[in-house]
């Protein structure tokens, strides 16, 4: 049994602020370090529950936070960019199933450090007319490979917003939201408990969660963060201007929309 576990930073139990999730602050160093705390908790669990083999995805902004030397040995660690996959890379690898640990809500919503990918160029993303997270995309493109999201932990508003989403799914509240920036979390060694807990349950559960699927062809529809954003990615030729803010575009599968989503995100950092 081949899990892999996709690991983010700012539903990490203690993290709230940006200055905690972007390197080059003091903050950042102390963040990372929790954040692989967290993942090595998911390894434990994994392997406490019979797991054979686990890759742990590292998932947040350049992809390279977690210290390889820090890490549980007994993982493989997917790190660096650009890959194809992106968050969900290595779920090609034959994988039986997905964990999401630090995950966050989605861009406007009302929880912790809550934007969708790129909080600079996304206001709202939707595939087929449904709003998603990153969370809903990225196990969207583990399902399109057949394999679900058992685990989830991050905030009370991430957990709300992906219920209906992945009903059989284990979510572990690692912290509770007041806003963007505030909230009431656990401590680090709670947390990392319970999401070994979650981990071993969700491994052991009697009725398996079932992948999400969303079938395609995909209808996106993404609000920029600003108008002159949606001029930078309608310099795309297949992308439809809708409104001042917002484009939209066709694309076959998921795998092939997240590309394309992550190709604006980087063309984005023109207009910063």
């Amino acid at each position: 049994m081949k899990i892999l576990i996709s690991v983010d930073i700012e539903g990490v139990a203690g993290v709230y602020h940006p200055e905690q999730t972007r390197p080059g602050h003091a903050e950042y160093e102390r963040a990372r370090l929790l954040m692989t705390q967290e993942a090595n908790a998911a390894i434990a669990g994994a392997f406490d529950a019979g797991a054979s083999e686990v890759l742990v995805n590292d998932s947040h902004a350049n992809f390279r936070n977690m210290p390889a030397d820090l890490l549980d040995p007994r993982a493989l660690v997917v790190q660096g960019k650009p890959r194809y996959l992106s968050m969900m890379a290595g779920v090609e690898q034959g994988v039986s199933a997905v964990c999401l640990i630090g995950y966050h809500s989605r861009a406007h919503g009302r929880g912790i450090l809550a934007h969708t990918i790129n909080s600079f160029a996304f206001a709202r993303i939707a595939f087929n007319g449904m709003e998603l997270g990153e969370a809903g995309i990225y196990g969207a493109l583990a399902g399109e490979c057949g394999v679900p999201v058992i685990l989830g932990s991050g905030d009370d508003v991430f957990i709300a917003e992906n219920r209906d989403l992945f009903p059989r799914t284990v979510f572990v509240e690692t912290k509770r939201a007041y806003g963007c920036n505030s909230g009431t979390s656990l401590s680090p060694v709670r947390a990392c408990n319970a999401i070994r807990n979650g981990m071993k349950e969700a491994l052991n559960r009697p009725e398996s969660a079932q992948p999400f699927n969303l079938p395609g062809p995909i209808e996106v529809r993404i609000r920029a963060q600003t108008p002159a954003l949606a001029d930078l990615f309608c310099q795309w030729p297949d992308l439809d201007r809708l409104s001042g803010d917002e484009i939209g575009f066709h694309a076959p599968t998921v795998e092939a929309t997240v590309r394309i989503i992550n190709c604006l995100s980087a063309m984005s950092a023109i207009l910063r």
